[in-house]
């Protein structure tokens, strides 16, 4: 199991109409462009795909449209979390995961529970997810960090948890899990920025925002850091940095939407309290795909 999620993965957008209704002919679109380009799995409705803004029927609708679309090429993973523990586990048992690998599980946001909290939060998730579980630590939208003693002890505990997304930034904590976690535990970055680091320190990959807008450069990239090609693989990622800041300039998944929506895959809306990417951040980003980006890819 844990193989099938080795690389490049893709934390997909959820796209819209000018109503703002999910767009399933662009997702189909989005979902056909990153297949066909050489990406290695997928990530549905986690924090980029929008869920805190969805509904319940869309995100079931979400879930069996790109099962559909996908017809079995590549490894899938699901993102249901929350913040309600015992309503997560109704989640996990009512959600129709056919045809998923994969659960992704943010740890609770708002509430800040204690490391002890967040233990007993996923050994509850891990007792009842019909399918193996990734976890998510992003302090900077969760307010809590989730610290690597807490992270080893919930992998010691279960077999259920796979791996975890790792998004603290914090190169010298994914040293840590990478170091002390057990064989066979992924620890895949959870930045883009985070990347090529993580993987050359024996990281496990990538769930990226910015690699379903130009999948084939850096799924390239990210397959030389797992090469052990590091000059090649740090070359191209200190030529991809600009347009990593351009992207979360106006936040996730605005500025991805953006780029998306000027190769004629979506269009750029997002539900608020998030808004649409500026028309001076769309310029900026034409400019960085037209003379930067033509001269690495």
């Amino acid at each position: 199991m844990n193989e099938k999620f080795y690389g490049t993965g893709i934390a997909l957008i959820t796209p819209f109409n000018e109503s703002l209704e999910p767009d399933f002919e662009a997702l189909e679109r989005l979902v056909e462009y990153v297949v066909t380009s050489g990406v290695d799995y997928l990530v549905v409705l986690g924090t980029t795909g929008e869920s805190a803004t969805l509904s319940k029927l869309e995100k079931a609708s979400i879930f069996k449209a790109v099962r559909t679309i996908n017809k079995g090429r590549l490894p899938l993973m699901a993102g249901i979390g929350g913040n309600d523990t015992r309503a997560l586990v109704n989640e996990f048992k009512q959600t129709d995961l056919t045809g998923y690998d994969a659960i992704l599980s943010v740890s609770p946001y708002y509430n800040k529970p204690s490391q002890e909290g967040i233990y007993r939060h996923y050994r509850a998730l891990a007792e009842a997810s019909p399918l193996p579980l990734l976890i998510y630590n992003v302090p900077s939208r969760t307010g809590s960090n989730l610290l690597p003693g807490t992270v080893l002890r919930i992998a010691a505990s279960t077999d259920k948890v796979i791996g975890i997304k790792e998004a603290s930034g914090d190169m010298q904590q994914i040293k840590t899990l990478i170091e002390q976690a057990p064989e066979g535990f992924l620890v895949i970055s959870g930045d883009d920025h985070t990347a090529v680091a993580t993987i050359l320190e024996g990281g496990s990959g990538v769930i990226s925002v910015v690699g379903q807008g130009i999948p084939e450069t850096f799924t390239r990239m990210i397959r030389m850091a797992m090469a052990g090609e590091a000059v090649k693989a740090e070359r191209l990622h200190r030529a991809m940095i600009p347009l990593f800041e351009l992207l979360f300039k106006e936040g996730n998944p605005a500025g991805i939407k953006g780029l998306l929506a000027q190769k004629g895959i979506c269009l750029p809306g997002v539900r608020l309290p998030l808004i649409a990417p500026s028309t001076q951040l769309q310029k900026e980003i034409e400019a960085y795909l037209k003379e930067a980006f033509t001269a690495i890819k």
